[in-house]
């Protein structure tokens, strides 16, 4: 985390501004000419989207490059051969990484407020999606940087997976827009009940069931400690 502080122009200052963007071509621009999307204005329908989107891309990126920089540099042996748990070791990476994501995702809503209103039908809900996903996909980002053998790889996940994901996701649009066809094709994209679950906390609208999306999501990332597990247990890359 103290590297958050030294570095904020490219850990929180950079995304926040690149989202920001967004919300004035999409939100402002965009969105004054669009239609009502299930009684929700378009500029505000995107902003769970858009949180989302800087959420998952934020979580991963940090995650993977805090656990890739040690093993690139060697000083991994240093933290595996101190006196602390594989638990603790992953509760320091993927904590401060998740930490990271929470503090970009309020700072993202709250300048959202500056170009779209919006209001928060359940709050609570809203912050445990907001967690969950930090910390889901901060493990996710986790597992990547042990995969990863090089620079490239840790970019090929985000990149050409995870962000196209996002962007299919109904991040801009209600899959209920989809043809019948594509509706139950898109249904197989995880990002989908992230995105929707995160907006039904903000409008009591979502394109599948809240309690289905909270599966999902704890799916996932049970699927993620499952992964992270097997690494220690195995010495995965670890030790290489």
């Amino acid at each position: 985390m103290a590297r958050t502080w030294r570095t904020l122009l490219q850990s929180i200052a950079s995304p926040v501004i690149s989202t920001a963007l967004y919300f004035v071509v999409f939100g402002s621009a965009i969105g004054s000419r669009m239609a009502e999307i299930e009684g929700v204005s378009y500029g505000a329908f995107i902003i769970p989207g858009l949180t989302m989107l800087s959420l998952l891309t934020e979580s991963i990126s940090n995650a993977s490059f805090g656990i890739y920089l040690p093993r690139f540099s060697g000083t991994i042996y240093e933290v595996l051969s101190a006196p602390i748990s594989a638990i603790e070791i992953v509760s320091g990476y993927v904590g401060a990484a998740a930490s990271k994501s929470v503090i970009l995702g309020a700072i993202i809503l709250a300048t959202a407020r500056l170009f779209v209103p919006y209001e928060i039908a359940h709050p609570l809900w809203m912050a445990a999606f907001l967690v969950l996903t930090s910390v889901t996909f901060s493990m996710f980002g986790f597992v990547i940087g042990i995969w990863a053998d090089g620079f490239e790889r840790l970019q090929l996940v985000p990149m050409l997976i995870v962000t196209p994901l996002t962007f299919l996701g109904g991040s801009f649009y209600s899959i209920k827009m989809l043809p019948p066809v594509w509706q139950k094709i898109t249904l197989f994209n995880p990002v989908v009940y992230l995105v929707s679950g995160f907006r039904w906390s903000f409008y009591g609208v979502a394109d599948v069931g809240v309690a289905v999306s909270m599966a999902m999501t704890l799916a996932v990332l049970l699927l993620c400690i499952a992964a992270v597990g097997w690494i220690f247990k195995t010495g995965y890359r670890l030790k290489s």
